[in-house]
């Protein structure tokens, strides 16, 4: 379902590239980790909450990423910041027993085995022959590569922070994939289910639609549950998505 479309927005400047946001919008986080955390912890029948441990997992792993290079040259990636996370809360929750090559299956090749949101696939193609599609990640180029083999997804081009030396939100991510690109920023839609993205997007003068996913948190729900009303498009699916875009033409 369409639940918001601004078309009298829209029409100013025609939209010709698509960035998504892939962790969480695409790829579903939660499961892999939740699954990867209870699996391991099988071994040694340890019984845990482990949709809290996995949310916590991402929500620290964030806040280490989010708006590096502000000050400084960031000092890691997202790889670097899961591992960074696991090792302190297999500390707080008693998980010392993980060894090393536990938790780098879960904080490496688990992320590098994200399963993308069904409802996805089949869509990017279809926006492939009307837009330029392009993954505009925090996450590592690897994932992004690793992810997309695994999941059959074909994208345009990758943008992710780990290359351009600072990360979202801060305005210069935004501004440089606009470069690249060679297109105004009024030309690009960025597409996320984060209003943080988006905001940060708009403010630059991205065009801006926000994608719901209830389960990207698992049973806790997402943070962000009700889109900002001064996006461009809001929708509940990728299909809905593309109808959405397709009134633009």
């Amino acid at each position: 379902m369409i639940v918001a479309y601004r078309c009298d927005q829209m029409v100013d400047e025609k939209i010709k590239a698509l960035t998504f946001d892939t962790g969480g919008t695409i790829l579903d986080w939660h499961s892999g980790f939740y699954n990867a955390l209870s699996e391991t912890a099988k071994r040694y029948e340890i019984e845990k909450d482990w949709h809290v441990i996995a949310n916590e997992l991402r929500r620290r792993s964030l806040g280490k990423i989010l708006n590096q290079g502000e000050i400084e040259k960031p000092k890691y990636n997202f790889d670097d910041a899961h591992k960074l996370v696991l090792d302190e809360l297999c500390k707080e929750y008693e998980l010392d027993i993980f060894s090393e090559e536990e938790r780098r299956f879960i904080a490496w090749n688990t992320p590098h085995e994200f399963k993308v949101w069904a409802d996805f696939p089949k869509v990017l193609s279809e926006l492939k022959s009307k837009f330029t599609c392009c993954s505009f990640t925090i996450l590592s180029f690897r994932i992004i590569i690793d992810t997309a083999r695994k999941n059959g997804l074909s994208w345009d081009a990758v943008f992710s922070c780990e290359a351009i030396g600072k990360y979202k939100i801060l305005p210069e991510p935004y501004q440089t994939v606009a470069k690249w690109l060679q297109l105004e920023p009024s030309e690009i839609c960025m597409v996320a289910c984060h209003n943080f993205d988006l905001d940060a997007a708009k403010a630059v003068g991205f065009k801006t639609a926000f994608v719901k996913r209830p389960n990207e948190w698992g049973p806790a729900g997402p943070p962000d549950p009700e889109p900002n009303p001064n996006h461009d498009i809001i929708v509940d699916t990728f299909p809905d998505l593309a109808r959405a875009l397709a009134e633009q033409e």
